[in-house]
């Protein structure tokens, strides 16, 4: 049967085929420096020319075996071919937050383009497609940690510049806590929040400099032993591989490199303030004389959500255009003013007395891959995460002086490229200020466009924002 098949070919048909398609094959091998994919050329070969194999035996079988195997057949093809996609050329994110409001607004469909920085190699292959860490049905691991391949990247069209809109994995979101409640929660800002109540919030102020180091640490311990004794509630403290990490959505406004310090508000780059995005957003007091109708929510652009804020809170988000048409409407608001009330201690690194806050940070060098820092005891708590974890050695500080991988030294020099993320809703949003550098093996992509946009709010499908490139919005 399988010869009389193959005599029925055209030769001269399937050769050009086989050729384009390995044409096509080795341009992909050759990008990816993925030469150990030739092991899948004689299969090519034999689907195209010998067919010694019989690919599709269930064609001649039964009628029932013959159904379910054309599903099968689809659908393993179909998750093949979503799972190379997926990795190598584009995925779907969905804006799940307002963090980056009004540039990009909760409810957006971005086209995230892979290419655009290059794409990462799997760093765990055995992962199924279309998930990024969790089942959608039974809320078990879609992946296998073993294998763990080391972090390699593609080369791609362009690096990241300054102010571009980024996917990226959440790089605190290698520990969590397994109770799905409390997963989306930062795992490092409960365990020192708890650790402070339970030492009834002592004041670092009042903690002598040389003993910091080891007040934090017993802060950390002692949160993370209370989230152990009470895992019935808040359940086992778990990790994730760097590419099953949550994946964020922030803009870039600081380079490996660079010098970055938040003054007033205000982002400054080795000293030179960078442009504010167009749409940024920071919180007001807002009094109301009465609630704010319907068509002056559409017309500023405020949400429920930016309401409910309001009402718990006594502030809402706003750009400063919306703020100044809101003060205008003197027969609904009495009053609106910017909100400058800011907390000393939320902001990473979150085992330093900085004395910085979202509105006043730093400065703050950004790691660059192949340049070095000298370490002190001031500064290596900015730097011991990207040094212990993104970059994987044992660091230690015995008798005041610092040890990486068993060896004492008072420098560091980086093996990766790291950025400094935010988003445009300053007031509103959990970045680099709380959680530090984003390394560049934690890089997904860049969106592209948005492809859909549907209204959280019940107002359906925003036509306005479909098909509108992402590079425009500054």
């Amino acid at each position: 049967m399988e010869n009389l098949d193959k005599k029925k070919l055209n030769m001269k048909v399937q050769w050009t085929k086989f050729i384009v398609i390995m044409i096509l094959y080795l341009i992909f091998l050759y990008w990816i420096n993925g030469w150990w994919g030739l092991l899948v050329t004689p299969f090519i070969y034999d689907i195209y020319i010998t067919k010694k194999i019989n690919w599709t035996w269930w064609k001649n079988a039964e009628k029932p075996i013959r159904v379910l195997m054309s599903w099968v057949d689809a659908l393993v093809f179909a998750l093949v071919a979503v799972y190379f996609v997926n990795i190598y050329f584009f995925q779907n994110y969905e804006i799940p937050s307002s963090s980056l409001e009004k540039s990009l607004l909760t409810g957006d469909y971005l086209f995230v383009s892979k290419v655009s920085y290059g794409p990462r190699k799997p760093m765990t292959p055995l992962t199924m497609p279309l998930t990024q860490h969790t089942m959608p049905v039974t809320g078990t691991k879609s992946y296998i940690e073993w294998p763990q391949w080391k972090y390699e990247r593609v080369k791609g069209l362009g690096m990241i510049k300054l102010n571009d809109i980024v996917v990226f994995n959440y790089p605190a979101g290698d520990t969590i806590l397994e109770n799905p409640q409390y997963q989306a929660a930062d795992y490092y800002q409960i365990c020192y929040s708890f650790g402070a109540q339970i030492m009834n919030n002592p004041n670092p102020d009042d903690i002598e400099k040389d003993k910091l180091p080891k007040f934090y640490e017993m802060l950390y311990n002692t949160g993370r032993q209370y989230l152990r004794d009470n895992s019935i509630q808040y359940g086992e403290i778990i990790s994730r591989p760097v590419d099953r990490r949550e994946n964020y959505v922030k803009r870039c406004v600081g380079l490996p490199g660079q010098t970055i310090q938040i003054k007033d508000r205000i982002v400054y780059l080795d000293g030179k303030p960078n442009k504010e995005p167009d749409n940024v957003q920071y919180t007001y007091h807002v009094k109301l004389i009465k609630p704010i109708p319907d068509e002056v929510m559409e017309e500023l652009g405020i949400s429920n959500e930016d309401i409910i804020s309001l009402n718990q809170s006594g502030v809402m988000p706003l750009t400063k255009k919306c703020a100044e048409e809101l003060k205008k409407k003197k027969d609904i608001v009495e009053s609106v003013t910017l909100n400058t009330t800011s907390f000393i201690g939320e902001v990473y690194p979150l085992n330093a007395n900085t004395h910085w806050t979202r509105d006043n940070y730093g400065p703050l060098w950004i790691p660059q891959k192949g340049k070095s820092i000298k370490l002190t005891l001031d500064n290596l708590p900015m730097y011991e995460r990207p040094i212990r974890v993104y970059e994987g050695n044992n660091l230690s500080v015995k008798n005041g002086k610092i040890f990486i991988n068993g060896k004492q030294t008072d420098t560091y020099t980086f093996k990766m490229d790291y950025y400094w993320m935010m988003g445009d809703n300053r007031h509103n949003s959990a970045d680099s200020r709380y959680w530090g550098f984003v390394p560049e093996d934690h890089i997904v992509g860049k969106p592209i466009f948005i492809w859909l946009s549907i209204d959280p709010d019940g107002r359906g499908i925003r036509w306005n924002r479909l098909f509108r490139m992402v590079d425009k919005i500054k």
